[in-house]
């Protein structure tokens, strides 16, 4: 019995508005004049928790349709930030308290990483941070919230599951309508009407909760009296 915890990317595993504002000013140059000062704008009040907006992704998206911007253009905007992530073009750092987890956490905790965006740039994103070999499984393309569905399924079937997102409808709904246990974490973390198991602002205030659920994740995947039918993972 293997427990794991899912990791989101975008927002979890790596922030900075980096690679938002590559797709902003892309995306300005189909847009209205004032477009790029209206999405400073929106990321100050995302990143005070109180934005109408699901993420910076999507404010960039949204206040470009609203000015008439097509999607193809939009599409193109968003690969050239995926393109260039991590670049100066598009810089991110990893997530507060990221790096001190994932190495202090138990090796029997599988880590997994699940995420809707495209793989450009992020296998070298971990591993510049030393972290590649941390990962049992990398998922891109997703398309949660149901493309999440089969990861956790078959996460569960191994043992004990913990969610880690900044995007509760994405990252931990379906974690937790499957009976999973959720973490939310970033802007939305302390403003958000969801219920998640855990939150916190940023990782680095969650890790003593993610460390004290490993535990009696373990615990729990060690008992004698757990009927949890055995599943063995081909992914590495």
């Amino acid at each position: 019995m293997n427990p794991s915890i899912i990791f989101d990317f975008d927002g979890t595993l790596a922030v900075g508005n980096g690679p938002v504002l590559a797709y902003a000013r892309y995306a300005a140059e189909a847009a209205a004049d004032d477009y790029l000062t209206r999405v400073a704008a929106e990321l100050t009040i995302y990143d005070q928790g109180e934005s109408r907006f699901r993420d910076g992704y999507d404010v960039v998206g949204t206040l470009a349709r609203e000015d008439g911007v097509d999607e193809i253009t939009l599409q193109a905007a968003y690969q050239h930030s995926r393109t260039h992530l991590g670049t100066d073009d598009a810089p991110v750092s990893p997530a507060p308290g990221l790096l001190d987890l994932l190495q202090s956490l138990d090796p029997g905790i599988r880590i997994i990483l699940a995420t809707n965006a495209p793989g450009e740039g992020i296998p070298a994103l971990l591993e510049s941070w030393g972290l590649t070999d941390r990962f049992a499984a990398t998922h891109f393309t997703v398309g949660k919230p149901v493309g999440l569905e089969p990861i956790l399924t078959a996460a569960l079937a191994d043992g004990p599951v913990l969610s880690i997102g900044d995007i509760f409808a994405f990252d931990l709904a379906p974690a937790q309508a499957l009976g999973a246990d959720t973490a939310l974490v970033g802007a939305t973390a302390h403003t958000s009407p969801a219920s998640p198991t855990l939150r916190g602002a940023t990782l680095a205030d969650l890790a003593p909760d993610i460390h004290r659920w490993a535990a009696s994740a373990l615990g729990a995947s060690a008992s004698p009296l757990s009927t949890t039918p055995h599943h063995t993972s081909t992914e590495r």
